[in-house]
């Protein structure tokens, strides 16, 4: 009788200290996916730095492009309504006045 309670209580001992095991495995691994995924991340990020500092002044460039082009185009608008002012301004301010006054 004493052997089968000395069974049991080993039997016992060794479930808690497997379950003791797994439950720190079990830890263990939750740390270890912890840290590689921010390992992970930040890999991802340097690797996105990377890539903008890379793309920045290829963007730069496009952008300054895109700016001096929509800035000739204004400039050449600009000009026909100086242009078109200069030409029929007397007569636009003419019209305008007769128009508020109610003047024919």
């Amino acid at each position: 009788m004493e052997d089968l309670i000395k069974q049991i209580v080993d039997m016992d001992r060794k479930a808690r200290e497997i379950t003791d095991a797994a439950q720190m495995e079990k830890v263990n691994s939750e740390k270890e996916v912890a840290a590689k995924r921010e390992q992970i991340r930040n890999e991802y990020l340097e690797r996105a730095r990377r890539r903008i500092a890379l793309n920045e002044p290829k963007e730069r460039a496009a952008a300054e492009k895109e700016w001096k082009e929509k800035e000739k185009r204004n400039e050449v608008l600009f000009q026909k309504l100086d242009k078109l002012y200069a030409e029929n301004g007397d007569k636009w301010v003419k019209e305008i006045v007769e128009r508020v006054l109610g003047s024919d």
